[in-house]
């Protein structure tokens, strides 16, 4: 890592934390107290524990470890401990209300803007290039996209409001493009906010394959439903099977049929499904029987990020498919400053060297692989955000969505999840061999 001497690395911290922290406000100041403590999903924590969970986690780290200060209310730290209550308890616990939640959350941000000005941001793993500072950003923003996944899945009218995308738009020349074979460095050692599951940098072989050029949109998944697709056993995985034929799951989370149409809910409002926006809410067993119903696969993560990062012409590896510039609106579909994603083919500043469009933002795309730690990982700086999921039992996805801030979101970020998961801002797209 770099020393804390890099030019305006504290007031990035600070532009960081108050960019969650405003989110945050807009996301629990648009419901009323009744529904911020309501549990609107066994899914999902009531939006009052999160507010509170995300104060609690920055007093934790940088005034408790990094400042080494004693605890503002330690009796509340059990309540907000994430491995010590599964989300369908939280509603029972002798939550923070509403008012207090917000008082504590405040209270803690304006001594954490103190420490930020006073401390030296190098000197220790934690303090270098303010990685502390950052990972408590990346928190808050992760906390708000689950929140923002809990207003999709309340009930009632809308109360959250975005401009539509208006984003660039080009149609692509080829609905795939061939991703040579060979050697790529896949994950990081040099992102200074790079979370431990991103790292180390290590070299990477794949075979040549072909990959979508766009996310499978709307239209395409609903010819796979027209084609009898949920009643189709051979596409799935047993697990998949089982679980359509539990729930009686015909459609992506959210729609439902009227007459000959598809609707969606969406934040409170109901409208047609729109065919040439990226497929959304679905789990990895549908992506998955999606992809071998028409013929293809699911691409692996490395196959994912070789796609997304690899240019063939340099043979580096660069943060972003369009390059090393941090995203702005016209590469990509983030930062929830839309609620919807926006239409395949747009964002054509934001391809990859190959072509190959719309990796960052808009949806999670789901991925072949199992959630594995990379050669020589080690966790830091607790074992909680990423060793203890590690295995068979999560699932990749890679990108980000329309939900996710810059902040959180890199070439090299993974996100996991268990297959069967809809209420997240997933999509995909498919891959095939050579």
């Amino acid at each position: 890592m770099t020393t804390g001497s890099h030019p305006g690395l504290r007031e990035r911290a600070a532009a960081a934390l108050t960019a969650a922290r405003a989110r945050t406000a807009a996301l629990t100041d648009a419901v009323s107290d009744r529904d911020l403590t309501a549990q609107h999903s066994p899914l999902m924590s009531p939006l009052v524990w999160d507010l509170a969970h995300i104060g609690n986690q920055e007093e934790l780290w940088l005034l408790g470890r990094v400042a080494g200060r004693e605890s503002l209310r330690p009796e509340i730290n059990p309540l907000y401990d994430a491995f010590e209550h599964p989300r369908s308890e939280r509603p029972k616990l002798p939550l923070l209300g509403p008012a207090e939640a917000r008082r504590y959350a405040a209270e803690v941000r304006g001594r954490v803007f103190d420490l930020l000005e006073h401390t030296a941001l190098e000197g220790s793993e934690l303090l270098d290039d303010g990685f502390a500072f950052g990972m408590i950003a990346q928190h808050e923003q992760q906390h708000d996209e689950t929140m923002l996944i809990t207003h999709q899945l309340r009930r009632g009218e809308a109360v959250l409001t975005a401009p539509e995308p208006a984003a660039p738009y080009e149609a692509p020349s080829a609905a795939e493009v061939l991703v040579p074979g060979g050697p790529f460095t896949m994950g990081t050692s040099a992102e200074p906010w790079s979370l431990d599951n991103e790292r180390p940098a290590h070299t990477r072989e794949t075979a040549p394959f072909w990959i979508d050029t766009l996310p499978v949109s709307n239209e395409a998944y609903q010819a796979f439903i027209a084609d009898g697709g949920y009643h189709e056993p051979r596409w799935w995985a047993a697990p998949g099977w089982a679980q359509i034929r539990e729930h009686g799951i015909e459609a992506p989370l959210f729609w439902r049929r009227e007459g000959s149409q598809w609707l969606r809910r969406r934040f409170g409002v109901t409208e047609p499904v729109p065919g040439d926006e990226p497929v959304l809410h679905v789990s990895w067993y549908e992506a998955d029987a999606y992809a071998r119903w028409a013929g293809r696969r699911l691409p692996t993560e490395a196959e994912w990020e070789k796609a997304a990062r690899h240019d063939p012409a340099t043979g580096r590896s660069r943060r972003y498919p369009w390059g090393d510039a941090d995203p702005g609106p016209v590469h990509a579909n983030l930062g929830q400053r839309h609620l919807r994603p926006a239409r395949v083919g747009s964002y054509p500043a934001g391809a990859s060297p190959l072509g190959v469009r719309q990796l960052i933002g808009d949806v999670w795309e789901w991925t072949a692989s199992d959630f594995l730690p990379y050669p020589g990982f080690r966790a830091f700086p607790y074992r909680e955000y990423s060793e203890v999921f590690f295995g068979p039992e999560h699932k990749v996805l890679r990108g980000g969505s329309f939900a996710v801030d810059p902040v959180a979101c890199r070439g090299t970020f993974r996100n996991w999840d268990l297959p069967v998961r809809r209420q997240i801002f997933s999509g995909f797209r498919t891959a095939r061999d050579v």
